[in-house]
């Protein structure tokens, strides 16, 4: 039953948000539902919701909430609170920049210091040496700081349904492929 529970909470704080924001986004400005909002600013607000009901949910299910999901969540109240309170789309969408050079920060500095960041998240779950996570934490931190660029030349060069579409299939597609990518090299040091 926990890992089902875990299962459920995972899904709660890392899909259904994003799920959310997206259908919120798609619904017609004006509409029943939503009344005289920008449709980013909207669906916006929703995100912060649902991301707020989702860790406490989590919380409740699995009596602790992962360290990246409450983050994640402090990130996008500051930024969906500013998006909100002033009314204005930049704050939303410079928070995955924003947040992905701070993952990439993270990383970089624990390489630097030879701790290796990744294998605290992975909390034992998966065991390699030192030196195979330290190249891990380096190869994810250069890729979140292409995601950082790749959000910055979105947002600032194209639609905002473009970047909300980016945002919700794109980052989720290029972070699969990365990932995927990873594989050999993991297996590879997890057997030694």
């Amino acid at each position: 039953m926990t890992k089902k529970k875990e299962g459920i909470a995972k899904f709660l704080c890392d899909y259904l948000p994003i799920i959310v924001f997206f259908i919120a986004f798609k619904i017609p400005k004006n509409s029943i539902i939503n009344h005289n909002l920008e449709p980013l600013i909207f669906a916006t607000i929703c995100l912060v919701t649902v991301t707020f009901l989702s860790l406490i949910a989590s919380y409740i299910l699995v009596k602790k909430i992962s360290q990246i999901a409450l983050f994640s969540g402090v990130i996008l109240a500051i930024f969906g609170g500013l998006t909100a309170v002033f009314n204005d789309e930049f704050f939303i969408k410079i928070k995955p920049t924003i947040i992905n050079l701070i993952f990439s920060a993270i990383l970089f500095y624990g390489y630097v210091k030879k701790k290796a960041m990744l294998a605290i998240l992975f909390e034992d779950k998966i065991v390699m040496s030192n030196e195979a996570w330290l190249i891990l934490s380096r190869r994810w931190g250069f890729y979140f700081i292409f995601l950082a660029i790749l959000n910055e030349i979105i947002w600032r060069n194209f639609t905002t349904e473009f970047w909300v579409d980016f945002k919700v299939f794109g980052m989720m597609t290029f972070t699969i492929i990365f990932t995927i990518l990873q594989m050999p090299f993991m297996a590879r040091e997890m057997k030694k």
